[in-house]
């Protein structure tokens, strides 16, 4: 229940003024004309709407008084959070000499009459090493010289077998490069599947294989001629196989589902080469700033700067002058465990405002400063902080296209996933609507609501957050279960099933902050909720002279849209956990879609999403509790009449 805010005033314009009209009856009897159109009931009602506006003011103060208690008690606004996303760059040509794209670099997505770009940073280096192919190993032992003098051999055993790897060693390390590895190839009838083959490329980081996203693939998992992009990870080194030194790849067999064909020959090789064609960063929806000065200390205790660019999504290096040069500070959550003599300071995300430690009476009467404060007339600045973030950043795949400024040999950038962890910052109605949760809750998770509340505020990015206590559904008696939505990239309400996973990054922070806040003996598990897929079947008669390609474009959208777990629903806030779908719900989300004239039929199946299997028609898809749909392939036909 909401208490209800005390009126302070509650009279309004008609009472003001009949209030004046009887005063003047009191006081100036010879008064008799009180009619609207008399001049002194005109300024009668002029001063009687100021003094309501002053009246409307007033009755604003418990509100200013409820955001000042907010303050108190040390809820701050949450920041937005910035998109991140890998972001490869390709070079003009094979490299011959290394290429460097340094931290900050800026891309951005191409600008339309519609939308402005959306401006993304590189957060690290990142340098392109050329690289040129020393060594190959298959199953038999080391074919390098054969390769050399032009003679062909087999890239895995006679019969290839799981675990058969083709081993490609490169003079040099290339940590997040891309190498193209040409490929010739006398096809012996593999006849593997091109898009499920039985194949995986990995690099070596000095302990172990790790798997390597393949990009363009023009031989068909060694089945023909051409060549393979291979986007090495970040830990490749150098390493000793087989006593070569080499920073090594491999193309190893691995298994596929019965209903792909596997290897049953081994693929020729007739040549092999390796060049290195680009390179990977990762980079932030955010613009940065390189140095700002934020001005001179007074050499109070508590000072308060604020930044010229907000709100902040990476807080820069605080700086201060000395004798000795310059003298970094250390951001800190709060002071409570700040000395005097610690150079610690905190910053507002949401305002961008830095703040020094303050001096505080104790009980006794003594004073005590928590956290140093800067030197009198000494200059203070913040360098290499980032600004921006947002939901906008969350741009799908392929859509980052356009270099800020040109860097020499880069010819294109791309991003081959779609950006995601982009959230909006917390308005201030959320926030007084997570005051009296802080207040309960003071860092100590007791009820569902204390965990889902502590949950957004140690991870802000995710996009929804639900919590299962012990004894309902399947969570054991003593466990809390968890459930992390997190914020994707979508492209009319599509949206890619991996990219429904939590990053490892967020659950390990999200764990980390809930094993801080638990009760002793509770078992906390954090996941991503199950998901039910859902095909939609229809068929809609379109209205006369419409364009019925606009209209199915529609419907398809209009049902991505809505059976959608991070904005579908009818208040766009994600599919509620459990709700079942209806054919009828989905019969009326259809004829409301511009164009359409009526609506023929609405037929319901269940999906896997991972395998793409489809159950029986239905009319209605049961949800299980703690679930939530996912669109799986629908399906729209538009007649005419």
């Amino acid at each position: 229940m909401v208490l209800p805010a005390p009126n302070l005033d509650d009279r309004r314009f008609q009472d003001l003024v009949d209030e004046a009209k009887r005063m003047v009856m009191r006081k100036c009897p010879e008064w008799t004309d009180h009619n609207v159109s008399d001049p002194g009931v005109t300024l009668i009602e002029t001063f009687a709407f100021m003094t309501d506006q002053v009246l409307f003011r007033l009755n604003q103060v418990p509100e200013r008084l409820y955001v000042k208690f907010l303050e108190m008690i040390g809820l701050r606004l949450v920041p937005p959070t910035a998109a991140q996303v890998p972001v490869t760059f390709w070079l003009s040509s094979p490299a011959v000499t290394a290429v460097g794209v340094s931290v900050g670099t800026e891309v951005s997505t191409a600008r339309t009459e519609a939308a402005e770009s959306v401006v993304f940073s590189t957060c690290e280096d990142l340098w392109i090493v050329p690289s040129v192919l020393t060594r190959v190993v298959n199953p038999a032992g080391d074919v390098t010289d054969k390769l050399r003098m032009g003679t062909s051999f087999p890239a895995f055993s006679p019969e290839p077998q799981v675990g058969d790897a083709l081993l490609v060693g490169l003079d040099v390390a290339v940590p997040r490069c891309v190498v193209r590895v040409d490929i010739g190839c006398q096809v012996t009838g593999v006849g593997v599947h091109p898009d499920h083959p039985p194949l995986v490329w990995e690099a070596y980081n000095g302990t172990e294989w790790v798997r390597c996203r393949v990009g363009q693939d023009t031989t068909d998992a060694i089945n023909t001629d051409g060549w393979v992009h291979v986007h090495v990870p970040a830990g490749h080194v150098t390493s000793v196989i087989d006593g070569e030194s080499a920073g090594w790849l491999r193309a190893r067999v691995v298994e596929v589902d019965d209903e792909y064909p596997t290897y049953h020959e081994s693929p020729v090789i007739t040549s092999l080469a390796a060049s290195t064609v680009g390179g990977t960063a990762t980079a932030q929806h955010c613009d940065v700033v390189e140095d700002e000065v934020l001005g001179q200390s007074e050499g109070v205790p508590g000072q308060q700067f604020t930044l010229g660019r907000a709100p902040i999504v990476a807080s820069g290096l605080l700086e201060t002058t000395s004798d000795d040069g310059w003298v970094p500070w250390t951001l800190v959550p709060h002071f409570a465990g700040s000395g005097p003599a610690d150079r610690h300071y905190r910053l507002d995300g949401a305002t961008g405002v830095v703040q020094f430690g303050p001096a505080i009476r104790e009980p006794d009467g003594t004073v005590r400063q928590y956290g140093a404060v800067p030197d009198q007339r000494c200059t203070i600045r913040v360098r290499g902080y980032a600004y921006g973030g947002g939901r906008s950043g969350n741009v799908g795949r392929g859509a980052i296209r356009m270099l800020s400024s040109s860097i020499p040999f880069v010819a294109d950038v791309e991003n081959l996933d779609a950006a995601t962890g982009g959230v909006d910052g917390e308005t201030l109605d959320q926030a007084k609507a997570r005051g009296p949760i802080l207040l309960r809750t003071r860092g100590r998770a007791v009820t569902a609501e204390d965990y889902e509340a502590i949950t957004r505020e140690a991870a802000p990015e995710v996009a929804r957050v639900r919590c299962v206590t012990a004894g309902d559904d399947d969570a054991d008696a003593g466990s809390v279960r968890v459930l992390v939505v997190p914020t994707v990239a979508q492209l009319d309400g599509r949206i890619e099933f991996a990219d429904l996973v939590p990053e490892r990054q967020t659950l390990a922070r999200i764990t980390d902050r809930l094993d801080e806040v638990r009760l002793i003996g509770t078992r906390v598990l954090v996941s991503p909720p199950k998901y039910r897929g859902v095909t939609v079947v229809a068929r809609v008669i379109a209205r006369p002279r419409v364009d019925r390609a606009r209209v199915r474009s529609e419907a398809l959208a209009a049902l991505y849209g809505h059976l959608n777990p991070v904005t579908g629903g009818s208040d766009g806030a994600g599919w509620r956990f459990g709700r079942p779908v209806q054919a009828g719900d989905i019969h009326a989300l259809l004829q409301r879609v511009r164009g359409v004239d009526m609506v023929e039929d609405v037929r319901l199946f269940g999906a896997n999403p991972v395998t793409g299997e489809r159950g029986d028609e239905t009319q209605r898809l049961d949800v299980d509790r703690h679930s939530l749909v996912f669109s799986f392939e629908h399906h729209v036909k538009v007649e005419d009449h």
